[in-house]
Order: C-alpha cells, then structure tokens, then sequence
C-alpha cells in the first residue's frame, strides 16, 4: 500500500445487510415454525418446501418493507444497528430484493394450493405490511401479529390433505404467541418509538404490564400447545412446560432482546412438542 493510499473500513456484505435489513432473525424463526408444522401436518416433500418457502419469502417482504418505511425514523434515531439508516445497503438494492421476494411469496404460495396462498398471502404476509404501513403506530399494533401468527398453521393445514382450516386450539396459541412476540419486541426500543411518534399498545400500557401481558399470552400459548390437541398429553410433554415456564420468567426478569428471543424459544419448543408428540 503507498503512502497514497488510505485502508477502507469494511463494511458488511451485500448478502448479511440484507438479511438483517429483513431482520433475519424473526424471519428464520416463522419459517422454522412453519416448516415443523408441515412435518406434522403430513405434507409430502415438494408440498412442504413449497409451503415453507413461500412463508418464508413473505416474511421477508415484511422486513424490507418494514425498513424502507421507517427509514427517515431509522436515521433520526440514530439506528446504527439497521444497514439503510446506516447508509450500508442502498435503498435501491432492498427495493429490488422485495420485488423479487413478493412475486417468488405469490408463486410459490400458488403451489401450495389457493386456500393456502390465500391465507398466506393475505392473513399472514398481509397482516405483516398493514403494520408497517400505520398499524404499529396504534392502540392496535397487536392486531397484525394475532392474525398472522393464528393464521400460519391453518396454511399448513389448508396445504395439507384434509385442507381444513387448523384446530381453534392452534389458531389461539399461535395468536397468542404472537401478540406476546410483538410485546417483548418492542421494549427495548419505546424510547426511540416515542421520539418518532410511534405509539402502539406497548408504549401505551407501559413497560411493566406489557412484560406481565406476554408472560401470561406465553404460558396461555404453551398450556394449549400441550393441552389442545385429543387425548391425553404423555408424561414428558408435561415435564417439557418446565424449561417452558423458565423461558417465560426471563420475559419478566431480562432486558434487551433476550425477553424476545426467549418468547422465540417458547414458540419453536411448543412446535416441537406437537412435531414429537404426534398427536
């Protein structure tokens, strides 16, 4: 290198500031959930991939478009942690990115049958767009999350061969799951909400009830995931609400993400317990 030259900071990837642009995270864990409940639905191979797949491309629209509408709020909060607020990844580049994600949820949602891709398109991806685009910012910001998160299993279910509409006991568990998803996500940013006029449920209730309110959608979700499905729950899938019931006091005890990622936990133990429990 000559006297010249000057070493550039690297930045992130093209590929890794998208994927947290979509927020990665959240995505992956709905598409993991979706794609367990296909296992247990009896989906054959090229049904089940296409089903996940097509969950998946519409959570991705959701978290670009998520951060292409908060941009200028990103950037007057000083978000470091987003890579279009952090001038790290062009508008341009996440524009391109939905797009392609959008027609790949609409093709692939075809695929898995029309109830499904209606359920899918509308209730589940659809449901996320409306918050972005004012829901998140009203006494009503929850409602998105009880509709997609009780939507995802009847687009396994209407995928499947019975192509019926899921169990009213999973639908309340997922929307519970959901609703307390949407409580611990939101904690650890109130303040920057706030200075941007953001104002939803969480933020009109305050900090402490909204811990407690998740708790108990927590352990509501899990007793149904245990206790919902015909016959009785085996010995284990009892002893399984334990690190259940752990999980839930770290949503009332830690701070930053870990009440969220907790409230993840909960949700893929739950689905795992109905995957091995077969019932």
């Amino acid at each position: 290198m000559t006297a010249g030259e000057v070493r550039a900071r690297p930045g992130p990837s093209t590929a890794l500031a998208l994927l947290t642009a979509a927020h990665g995270g959240p995505a992956l864990a709905v598409t993991a959930v979706a794609g367990l409940l296909a296992l247990r639905g009896g989906l054959r191979l090229p049904e089940a991939a296409a089903v996940t797949a097509a969950v998946l491309a519409g959570q991705l629209t959701i978290g670009w478009g998520n951060d292409l509408r908060d941009l200028a709020r990103d950037r007057a909060a000083g978000r470091a942690d987003k890579p279009l607020a952090a001038e790290d990844l062009p508008a341009g580049a996440v524009v391109r990115a939905l797009a392609v994600a959008a027609l790949a949820c609409l093709v692939l949602s075809a695929l898995a049958g029309p109830r499904a891709a209606l359920v899918n398109i509308v209730l589940v991806t659809g449901a996320g767009h409306a918050y972005n685009l004012g829901l998140k910012a009203t006494r009503w910001s929850w409602a998105p999350y009880a509709c997609a998160f009780g939507a995802l299993p009847s687009v396994i279910t209407l995928a499947g061969p019975a192509q019926a509409w899921a169990a009213p006991w999973a639908t309340g568990a997922g929307a519970a799951l959901g609703v307390g998803a949407h409580l611990l996500n939101t904690l650890p940013d109130l303040a920057d909400d706030e200075r941007v006029g953001v104002r939803g449920l969480p933020h009109r209730i305050g900090e402490r009830p909204s811990r407690a309110l998740a708790a108990a959608l927590l352990a509501a979700a899990s007793l149904l995931a245990v206790l919902g499905p015909a016959g009785s729950p085996p010995a284990w899938a009892l002893a399984a609400l334990l690190p259940v019931a752990v999980l839930t006091v770290l949503t009332l005890a830690a701070h930053g993400r870990t009440p969220f990622r907790a409230a993840v936990a909960v949700a893929l133990l739950d689905v795992a317990l109905l995957v091995a429990a077969g019932r």
